[in-house]
């Protein structure tokens, strides 16, 4: 069998230590697993396999240490291939950049700068890995100030498809680098994320819960700070509907604000709207001084293991009838689905200011102009893979009928983002034909047999050339 051969020859190279013939990820077990030490392993993986793929005998995975909730993002099934980069580890912080291996969480990069009084774009969520975030878009805290996560990465060290190691950067291999800024998993393996650091000490911020008879008024209040000419470049906000099973006995049908203020400064009327909403559960408020540490362990711990998971998005212009149309379609979704168990659905705003779109520099197709702009997520979370089809599928239906709306109201834009979709939507292509063409370019100039393309088939894919010409 191929795939024993190009497990075979992984073996005669690499230390047993560093290969496995186990592994799980959305249920899928690959042949076997590579846990390389550093970049030469990377590189020597890529050499070893590639003969295999491009005679289309083997496919692998590429594996960090973060979630992409897509099913098959980041493993594979038998006889597939996973490369696993937990053990690219190190952190070096110096000259305004924090180099991060590929395979560290985000905490432990948060740890040594906030030790530093510096601060860095990255996951709002400690349980992060570098990589999902910095090769899509990636939301932070700082985005108001900073800009998406991927405007931030300075560099990427790349293991390319021919074995070779470079930089990608705005001044070695810029178009490289501009690709990587949105493009995903199309273009090589990264092993080290380059980041630009600024001064940053404690903020302010955190999560309130409240009743849905509110929930309309922190939209308008919601859409009404984005529209503001000068609005502030220091706050984060989400704002969140949802159901779960848990609160079932009282009602189960709550809302979230989590705001932050990116300075060391309380309870700024710039939030007021947000943090005043009542009535509130005062015994679920978290708002407080914190660091970004502390942010990010408490995002974290509002995560969920060992459930059923889907992540679905759109993006609409800030519109408040738009939005709350949205929520309409949101809330008749998932009242039919409250008796399954462990239903948790989530209808969550967050918003790309233009003070973010203005620092696009990158492959989205998103720009200044184009702003103020308002991702919609629908988040849901489930016990049985029986009920897969049923909630994939009404909220499939649900994401539609958002879009289709929008639409009739000229508020839709096209664009989607790439941590939050889901394996029916085409992010890639959502950036439009220009960019889209400029990604293949690309890939064909760094991987001209497409090895990431057809060996690789995780992730969110560049596609053919005549499907877009």
């Amino acid at each position: 069998m191929p795939t024993k051969e190009a497990i075979k020859a992984l073996a005669d190279t690499f230390p047993s230590d560093r290969i496995a013939i186990a592994g799980t990820e959305d249920e899928l077990t690959p042949a076997a697993i590579l846990l390389p030490q550093d970049n030469n392993d990377v590189a020597k993986f890529v050499k070893l396999l590639a003969p295999f793929v491009l005679a289309g005998n083997v496919e692998f995975a590429v594996r960090g240490v973060g979630q992409q909730p897509a099913p098959g993002c980041s493993n594979i099934d038998s006889p597939g291939i996973t490369l696993d980069l937990q053990n690219l580890t190190g952190i070096e912080i110096k000259d305004g950049l924090v180099s991060v291996g590929a395979g560290e969480h985000w905490s432990a990069a948060y740890e040594k700068l906030t030790e530093r009084g510096l601060g860095v774009t990255g996951s709002r969520s400690a349980l992060g890995g570098i990589g999902r975030l910095a090769l899509a878009n990636g939301l932070s805290f700082f985005g108001s100030r900073e800009g998406f996560i991927c405007d931030n990465v300075v560099n990427y060290e790349v293991v390319l498809s021919s074995g070779d190691i470079v930089n990608a950067s705005a001044t070695e291999n810029p178009k490289l680098w501009k690709a990587l800024l949105g493009g995903g998993n199309n273009f090589g393996i990264i092993t080290r994320f380059d980041l630009r650091t600024f001064e940053q000490g404690p903020f302010w911020g955190g999560a309130l819960f409240y009743f849905p008879p509110s929930f309309p008024s922190q939209v308008q209040a919601y859409c009404d700070k984005l529209h503001i000419p000068y609005a502030s470049k220091e706050t984060h906000i989400m704002i969140s509907q949802g159901y779960t099973d848990a609160f079932a006995a009282l009602g189960g049908h709550f809302c979230m604000n989590q705001a932050y203020y990116t300075r060391e400064v309380e309870k700024l009327a710039v939030l007021e709207p947000f943090v005043s909403v009542q009535p509130q559960i005062e015994a679920m408020n978290s708002l407080r001084m914190m660091t970004l540490e502390d942010a990010a362990k408490e995002q974290a711990a509002q995560s969920s293991d060992g459930v059923r998971c889907a992540y679905m998005n759109t993006t609409v212009k800030a519109d408040v009838t738009t939005l709350l149309a949205a929520a309409e379609i949101f809330n008749d979704s998932f009242q039919p689905l409250k008796e399954l168990e462990g239903m948790t659905s989530a209808f969550t705003l967050q918003a790309y200011p233009v003070s973010l779109l203005e620092k696009c520099n990158n492959s989205l197709g998103i720009s200044a102009d184009d702003g103020p702009l308002m991702s919609i997520l629908l988040l849901n979370r489930w016990k049985n893979k029986d009920d897969d089809e049923l909630v994939i599928g009404t909220f499939k239906k649900a994401l539609e009928r958002i879009d289709e709306d929008a639409a009739s109201r000229g508020t839709a834009v096209p664009y989607k983002y790439m941590n939050y979709v889901y394996n029916f939507q085409d992010p890639i292509g959502s950036y439009g034909i220009d960019n889209h063409q400029e990604l293949l370019k690309i890939s064909r100039e760094y991987d001209p047999e497409g090895l990431f393309q057809e060996g690789v088939p995780g992730g969110f894919k560049l596609g053919k050339a005549s499907a877009i010409e």
